[in-house]
């Protein structure tokens, strides 16, 4: 599993944990935050799917990682946001199978998703966000998901 960072290049899941680490131990003190969110854009050929990982040093910056996968078109919107939902909890296992789990521990992990009160996906808003916190974990939406809405859209094209 590859992933790519505007500060450290292409790196595997093991090297993203290792920068994380390295990041952290920078400014030890330092609140964080660990935000993880998918997007996607589909033309009748594809779907992209990217899914970003930002650590969020609280009031000092972030860095971020994101993860670009291509699949047959998803042309319905339900079936295009479980698809962004399951890709964001899937690298959070894989993140506690690779190393972080203790720091997942220490630090608030917010799941974003790109579905708000406006527009077709006000309907998902209950279902999807049901499922992220049945798991444990935090559910952002629009206008508070910028991991999805902003990070991970930026290269979804």
């Amino acid at each position: 599993m590859l992933f790519v960072s505007p500060t450290w290049g292409t790196v595997s899941i093991d090297e993203m944990v290792s920068q994380l680490q390295v990041y952290v131990k920078e400014d030890p003190d330092a609140k964080y935050k660990l935000v993880i969110g998918t997007d996607s854009h589909t033309t009748k050929r594809s779907t992209t799917l990217v899914t970003a990982l930002i650590i969020h040093r609280i009031g000092k910056g972030a860095r971020f990682f994101y993860r670009k996968l291509n699949s047959r078109p998803l042309h319905d919107l339900r079936s295009r946001i479980y698809r962004e939902t399951e890709l964001s909890l899937e690298l959070v296992e894989h993140l506690n199978k690779n190393g972080m789990g203790e720091l997942l521990l220490a630090w608030p992990l917010e799941i974003h998703i790109d579905i708000g009160q406006k527009g077709e996906t006000k309907v998902l808003i209950q279902e999807i966000c049901g499922w992220v916190t049945s798991v444990g974990y935090e559910a952002r939406i629009k206008p508070l998901s910028f991991g999805a809405s902003s990070v991970a859209d930026r290269f979804a094209e």
